[in-house]
């Protein structure tokens, strides 16, 4: 690895001064909620950092289910890595146009599918561009292919199918934790998308994505204020834990965090709410 692995994270100046590193990759995985009026393709092509390239999470993504955006095969990822230029050994370094929101998810993505060496970029494109980073705009130039070399091995462990989560509720085989905000959790505030039950899953805890991250800063706040948090959210770190949201996007934020604290693997709800929220006979709490 180039990057430190005690964190998920690197900082601007480490990306500046490995940007032209041949086995460095970074990927723009910027993302917004539905119906935001705002395109992060068309974001990425007015700039982006060098070298950059736009990762879709709504194309790699399974098409047999109505669910947004759920992990595709790994023989599947397999083939977007290698569309990418991404080798097994190259370090991918991944952001978004918030400072830390979607980029979470790519992070978590290839650490399903095995690839390990991946850090989020700490602050994101607006860290970069205070920093006065480069930024280019246009396409990025096409990768080189690996050939084949990039062979997704899907990692159980970090991630929880329905199933997963309705034993956790039942049996207590796990912790659940919910980052939506308290208003979606509680059922008082409508859910962004239509035809879904309104609460949460009976006993998880609630610790919405925003209070990890310091506003200013656009990144994580430091690791005794996340203990904090969770502790107050009534989260037993030592014990296993399932993170969930409204479609598996920021849930990985919660991932990310507890990842900085030392716990992992962290197994992620992919269907999240969009999934529990739509299956009909699943148990729904609002207090």
């Amino acid at each position: 690895m180039i990057h430190s692995d005690s964190s998920a994270f690197v900082t601007v100046d480490w990306l500046a001064e490995h940007l032209n590193r041949h086995t460095l990759r970074i990927l723009d995985s910027s993302w917004y909620l539905p119906g935001s009026p705002r395109d992060p393709q068309q974001e990425f092509l007015a700039g982006h950092i060098p070298g950059a390239q736009f990762f879709d999470i709504d194309s790699v993504t399974r098409t047999d289910t109505s669910l947004p955006h759920m992990l595709p095969s790994a023989d599947i990822f397999s083939e977007m890595l290698n569309s990418l230029g991404i080798e097994p050994g190259d370090c991918v370094v991944v952001y978004d146009s918030f400072g830390l929101f979607s980029a979470a998810r790519v992070w978590w993505t290839l650490r399903v599918f095995g690839h390990d060496n991946v850090a989020i970029l700490e602050g994101g494109l607006p860290a970069w561009r205070r920093a006065k980073g480069p930024i280019v705009a246009g396409e990025s130039p096409a990768a080189s292919d690996s050939a084949g070399a990039a062979q997704a091995v899907w990692r159980a462990e970090y991630y929880a199918y329905c199933a997963d989560v309705h034993r956790a509720v039942t049996e207590g085989t796990a912790q659940i934790i919910d980052a939506r905000s308290p208003g979606r959790f509680m059922g008082v505030d409508p859910e962004p998308r239509q035809d879904l039950a309104s609460g949460h899953i009976p006993g998880s805890h609630n610790v919405h994505y925003s209070t990890l991250i310091d506003p200013e800063r656009g990144c994580l706040h430091d690791r005794a204020t996340l203990q904090q948090l969770f502790a107050a959210a009534g989260v037993d770190v030592s014990q296993p834990i399932i993170t969930s949201c409204g479609s598996g996007i920021t849930a990985c934020i919660l991932a990310v965090a507890l990842y900085e604290l030392g716990v992992d693997p962290v197994a992620v709800f992919d269907g999240s709410w969009a999934e529990w929220g739509s299956t009909p006979g699943l148990p729904i709490a609002t207090s």
